[in-house]
């Protein structure tokens, strides 16, 4: 069986950890992070960059550098929190023909499922160099509060990145796996998780190795690209006072100036001031713009005190949730990197009344969990059970328009739940069910997720038929929907994938189409790496001709001087082959080059022959 990874795929960074010698180890990439920013673009040359080196070249290539795309997973265009999204980043998201949301980078249309699934494959391919073998199993984390449709396209990402998820987990979860690990007391522990693009609550009670969620609430738009969002709207309005110049239009400003409020934002966890400064940002006639402006915690702080408050309602319906009162609560938790910030802390203790524990890495501890979890299923960690629970209830419309629920939100998955539905017509002989998530009375207020028919029904008159309808979430919160007519048998069912979402057929197509993508970004590695090294070459030893070729015999200086202008000529070539041979020659070059700078040219006799080995010193 080949080695489970946990992963940990954050809006902002992602993490990846697997279990070695029973304790779970944070692996890290390949420039030596143990965090990797959830980043991708496509360069100017076409060239496909994840990570870190994918961030880097955001300030100069704005449109086609995607990040924060967990927050458009599995969701539709035409909702609100997409309209958010819309006017926070500066790459175009666009609306697919199934009605998803998806992103443009360079001249192609890409789902959020494929961007994340570059990111994960980012992730596997350095696991593997670290591991030494093949990784092919995945344990991914999802915030809490995400829904059917989010948690299916996280899995299928998954698969676009060539890796089979054998568990989804909710990070607050993984959290409290990584926090209780090793620990025998029991406990109820709150988990409050502030990331980068979602908040997520949890309440759970551990108890000698049983880990056991009692409730979870959340918000799956709020974290910290709100946060830095708040201090670019402060800085573009205070430089538009300044100078009347708006620099909302300006892709390549609106990028520093994001760069910039997310390291003040840091900044201001530890250091009372950050100064911001960004020198040349914009152009009036003939003059050159700054903007430099000193931003205190305090101003921040009142920035985004709103949304710090806005955490504090889901954190009262996850304890009303789990028929707690804030004291029984005996340790709070803190994840996400947003919980670094002072005012968050200092609402926690406030709110939960007693001080948040730091005995964890806010950045690491759920990729930490969900390996716990992976050596859990590979039996390399034993007595540890955990028991989750589903976010939001589960049911189907019915007759008027209602929303009758099956599974209520909280309940412990895996669950299985089935009711008894009837016509609503006589001698109806079909039935649909549509499937529907949510908490209103509604149906038409609440997710549908998929719908199927039932039929052949025999002819009856309304409420006579007998049709059972049974809900099933499994471990990854994943749902299954059977319509069953107890008359006759007939029974039709379906693993929901929602209205929109990837078909099994686009993902195959994706993978195919990634396999081909990433033997051409190959490709174009190998070039970059030949061509860098032609320039280096060319660089140290074209300032060695210029200084000692003339102490060459006069055949051996032209065949220098040619291998040089040819290298040069040839250094944008796509051709491997051609860069090689340039490689080659010029290298030969250098032999020639290295030894006149070597030997008293007064003492040796330079000669064609003596070049090529032939000639005789003299």
């Amino acid at each position: 069986m080949s080695r489970v990874i946990g992963i940990d795929l954050g809006t902002t960074n992602s993490c990846a950890a697997w279990v070695e010698g029973a304790r779970p180890v944070v692996v890290p990439n390949r420039e030596g992070a143990r965090t990797t920013p959830s980043v991708v673009a496509r360069a100017a040359d076409g060239e496909l960059l994840v990570g870190q080196i994918a961030r880097r070249q955001a300030l100069t290539n704005a449109r086609n550098t995607i990040y924060a795309v967990k927050r458009l997973i599995g969701r539709k265009f035409a909702t609100p929190e997409v309209e958010r999204a819309r006017q926070l980043v500066p790459y175009a998201i666009v609306e697919a023909p199934n009605g998803d949301a998806y992103v443009e980078m360079g001249s192609k249309m890409y789902s959020p499922q494929e961007i994340s699934s570059f990111i994960l494959r980012e992730i596997k391919e350095y696991c593997e160099a670290a591991l030494g073998e093949p990784v092919e199993q995945a344990i991914i984390t999802v915030p809490a509060y995400f829904d059917d449709s989010q948690r299916q396209a996280t899995k299928d990402a998954g698969t676009l990145a060539g890796l089979e998820v054998v568990r989804i987990i909710n990070e607050p979860t993984a959290a409290s796996l990584a926090y209780g690990f090793g620990r025998r007391a029991p406990e109820t522990i709150a988990v409050y998780d502030l990331g980068g693009g979602t908040f997520d609550i949890s309440i759970l009670e551990i108890s000698e190795g049983l880990y056991e969620v009692r409730s979870t609430a959340g918000d799956t738009f709020l974290g910290g690209e709100d946060f830095d969002a708040r201090i670019i709207d402060f800085l573009l309005e205070h430089f538009e006072r300044q100078t009347k110049v708006d620099l909302r239009g300006d892709s390549m400003a609106m990028q520093r100036l994001k760069e910039a409020a997310e390291a003040a934002k840091c900044e201001l966890s530890t250091a009372p001031t950050a100064t911001i400064s960004l020198p040349f940002i914009a152009v009036a006639g003939d003059e050159a713009l700054h903007l430099t402006y000193t931003l205190s915690r305090e101003q921040l702080e009142d920035l985004v005190r709103d949304l710090v408050m806005k955490t504090l309602e889901p954190c009262r319906n996850a304890l009303e949730a789990a028929g707690l009162k804030r004291e029984q609560v005996q340790q709070v938790i803190l994840v996400g990197g947003q919980t670094r910030m002072p005012l968050v802390s200092r609402t926690v203790q406030e709110f939960f009344g007693r001080t948040p524990s730091r005995d964890v890495n806010p950045d690491e501890v759920v990729a930490i969990g969900a390996a716990i979890q992976a050596g859990v299923l590979q039996g390399e960690i034993k007595d540890l059970v955990l028991l989750d629970v589903t976010p939001l209830s589960l049911g189907i419309a019915t007759h008027g328009g209602l929303f009758t629920k099956l599974i209520e939100r909280n309940s412990t998955i895996p669950t299985r739940k089935s009711q008894i539905f009837t016509t609503v017509t006589d001698n109806q002989r079909v039935v649909e069910i549509q499937v529907l998530q949510g908490e209103r009375e509604l149906a038409a207020e609440n997710k549908p997720l998929g719908k199927f028919e039932l039929v052949g029904i025999p002819a009856a008159p309304r409420g006579v038929p007998q049709i059972e309808v049974t809900f099933a979430i499994d471990s990854n919160g994943i749902v299954q929907v059977t319509a069953k007519d107890l008359a006759t048998g007939r029974e039709q069912s379906i693993e929901v994938n929602p209205a929109g979402g990837l078909t099994k057929d686009e993902i195959e197509r994706m993978i195919a189409e990634a396999d081909q993508y990433r033997r051409e970004d190959q490709r174009r590695k190998e070039i970059r790496l030949l061509r860098n090294r032609l320039e280096g070459l060319l660089y140290t030893n074209e300032r060695v001709f210029k200084e000692f070729g003339n102490l060459l015999e006069g055949s051996v200086r032209t065949k220098v001087d040619d291998a040089l202008q040819q290298g040069r000529r040839v250094l944008e070539s796509e051709d491997t082959a051609v860069l090689q041979a340039a490689i080659a020659d010029v290298q030969l070059a250098a032999r020639y080059l290295t030894e006149v700078m070597l030997v008293d040219p007064t003492r040796m006799l330079w000669s064609s022959e003596a070049a090529s080995g032939k000639g005789t010193e003299g």
